[in-house]
């Protein structure tokens, strides 16, 4: 269903942009187009699509923050033993002035 309706908003779009045929095929495509558009039960398709999101919406912000964070601690875990090493050596060169003096 959804590929259908993408299917007839390409070709309307296609239509509008290559239409030689002037402003009096437009007005009435885009007539159809308002009337489809307004119509009960479209409308209603249209309400239950945005009560849909709104329900989903939060486990949908949840889903993307875990998953951020899932991210994160796999990135900071990578991090994390690159930054000993670096930590040991600097902390030699430290030790090392500091036995010079």
């Amino acid at each position: 269903m959804k590929g259908k309706i993408l299917l007839v908003v390409g070709v309307g779009i296609g239509y509008v942009l290559g239409t030689r045929a002037g402003r009096e095929k437009y007005d009435k495509m885009k007539a159809a187009v308002e009337k489809l558009w307004n119509d009960p039960r479209v409308q209603k398709q249209v309400d239950n699509a945005q009560d849909f999101v709104k329900d989903k919406a939060p486990d949908v912000a949840e889903f993307l923050a875990d998953g951020a964070k899932k991210v994160v601690s796999q990135v900071s875990g990578s991090k994390a033993p690159a930054k000993k090493p670096a930590a040991r050596s600097t902390a030699k060169p430290a030790s090392k002035s500091t036995t010079a003096k």
